[in-house]
Formats: structure tokens, sequence, C-alpha cells
């Protein structure tokens, strides 16, 4: 797959971090879809008309034309979607006035659920190799509830499964 939904030097784009080279290789996948389908169209419009003894006119030139602008345009949104998603992506999320972001001294509210869930499960995994002083601990924990919402059960009944 060639690369040219944005200009990046070598280094740039050895520099992206895996979530942000995912996000460039799905834009780029829609930018060749979207230039793909335009290209069907033009193919379609220029059948048709040299079906109907019309392909000389000036019609078919606008109509191309036409279908060009809108997928140029499709690609524009692309990747100015590309572009903030990158932006959003290399913020630097390590830490806020309270220091470094770790659960459950300072735990980031900026994860989405998921990743929360992920964060509060591998802290209770690394605290201890016990399964019951784990779910003991993990029971106790409020913060959990509050940050975890719906998956602070999921966790819960995850690490009663690891109980005997």
């Amino acid at each position: 797959m060639t690369i040219d939904i944005i200009d990046l030097t070598a280094p740039e784009y050895s520099s992206l971090s895996p979530v942000q080279l995912a996000m460039v290789r799905s834009a780029q996948g829609k930018k060749d879809a979207i230039l793909a389908k335009a290209e069907t169209k033009k193919e379609g419009l220029f059948r048709k008309m040299i079906a109907n003894g019309t392909a000389r006119s000036t019609a078919l030139s606008n109509a191309q034309d036409e279908i060009a602008a809108k997928a140029e345009s499709d690609v524009e949104v692309v990747k100015a979607d590309l572009l903030y998603q990158l932006a959003y992506e290399s913020w630097n999320w390590e830490g806020d006035e309270n220091g470094p972001y770790r659960y459950p001294e300072n735990p980031n509210y900026n994860l989405s659920p998921s990743q929360r869930f992920l964060e509060v499960r591998n802290y209770y995994m690394s605290v201890t190799s016990d399964p019951n002083a784990r779910l003991a601990a993990y029971s106790k924990d409020t913060l959990a509830k509050s940050y975890l919402g719906e998956f602070y059960v999921t966790l819960y009944d995850l690490l009663a499964s690891y109980c005997k």
C-alpha cells in the first residue's frame, strides 16, 4: 500500500505510534476506495454515453469533472479527519498536575472505558499473585466502582473466576 493521504518524511513516519500507523493505513484505504469508486462511476458514464453516441460532447467531460471534484472533496474530509486524529493521539497523556497517570494514585480519566478496565485489571494482577487477596482488595476499592462504571462487575467476575 502506497501511503499518500498525508505527506510524511521517513523520520516522521517512523516516529508514529502503532495506533497512529493504523489510523494512517485506515485513512489511506478509505481514500483508495473513494478514488476507485469515482473511477468506476466515470467509466460507467463513459460507456453509457458511447452507447448513446454522445461520448464526444462536453457533457461527458463536465460530468467526469464533477465526479472527480466530489471524490477530491471526500478525500479532503478523510484527510482532515486523519490529521485531527493524529493530533489528538499525539497529545501527551502521560500525566497532569498531580503527576504521572497511574492507577489508583492518579487515574487517567481520558481513557476509554475498555482501556480503564485493562488498566485496573493490570494493576490488580500485578499487586499480588494470590487470587483471593486480589479479589478481596478489589471488592474494597471504592475508586474502581466510579472509575470503571459498568465494567466494575465485569472485572469483579473475572477476578472471581481466578479464585478456587
